[in-house]
């Protein structure tokens, strides 16, 4: 059955885990949750495709973990902290998982958090219908009544009397 379309099915790179994803991919969940037994992680290592008939599984999502396509699981109902076991079966930190998932080195995708994250620029739609925000202007957010209200320093007295 296909899948219902949202409105947050819009944002490029982006797979929320909702009820009907977390449906879909309920396979490849369990599976994951399975690594972590030690000797479950021993069966899939000795024979990927074979302890993967345990699952009830469908052959794109059979694929998907075969070739460790981690953007594919998540599409096809994976919960990211539960595929995160496979890639910690195969030795990868998440950081390094998040990395292979946007398509960069985990050095590049390391220093793009530490800088702010990505771009919203061309990640707000696939279809164009997501515009900025009216309440954004170019250079930041839009100033409101609030924010003229600035916060007074710490009186000396005060921090006098804590020590």
């Amino acid at each position: 059955m296909a899948r219902e379309r949202h409105d947050y099915d819009d944002i490029p790179g982006t797979f929320v885990f909702d009820a009907e994803r977390s449906r879909q991919g309920y396979g490849i969940n369990m599976f994951c949750m399975s690594l972590m037994k030690d000797e479950n992680r021993k069966a899939f290592k000795a024979n990927e495709a074979e302890y993967l008939k345990k699952f009830k599984l469908t052959p794109e999502q059979t694929d998907a973990i075969l070739k460790r396509d981690y953007n594919r699981m998540l599409e096809l109902g994976g919960n990211i902290y539960f595929t995160a076991k496979l890639g910690a079966t195969d030795g990868h930190s998440f950081q390094h998982l998040a990395a292979l998932m946007t398509g960069s080195t985990q050095q590049d995708y390391a220093a793009m958090m530490l800088g702010g994250g990505r771009s919203i620029e061309g990640n707000r739609s696939r279809s164009g219908k997501n515009a900025p925000s009216k309440h954004l202007r170019a250079g930041g957010a839009k100033k409101s009544a609030s924010a003229k209200h600035t916060v007074k320093p710490k009186s000396k007295t005060r921090s006098a009397k804590r020590k």
